[in-house]
């Protein structure tokens, strides 16, 4: 049986992201949005976070493949980056949420 893909977005407009199988993406984004509910990340914590949480349970490249989604939950405005320096990622705030 074929592998389900799911083609991914990038946030920056005219730029292609990966095709990817959903089972990973899936999985890979269930991961960072629960370490995002829990934390405000820089990109290096992040990738480190969701390493130590899924090494054991995830095959393949596990910071390329939180990258890859990482940015298309950007693309998806599921995850923003703050206006802090640096930089971290963190759940996007909806208008039906307390922040």
């Amino acid at each position: 049986m074929k592998a389900k893909l799911i083609q991914t977005l990038h946030p920056e407009e005219g730029k292609t992201n990966k095709l990817i199988s959903l089972e990973k993406y899936n999985f890979i984004k269930d991961n960072i949005l629960t370490i995002l509910g829990e934390f405000e990340l820089t990109h290096t914590e992040l990738m480190e976070e969701l390493y130590s949480r899924v090494k054991d349970d995830f095959e393949g490249g596990i910071q390329w493949y939180g990258a890859t989604v990482k940015l298309d939950l950007e693309a998806r405005q599921i995850i923003v980056r703050t206006k802090t320096k640096p930089e971290k990622y963190k759940l996007k705030v909806t208008s039906g949420q307390q922040s």
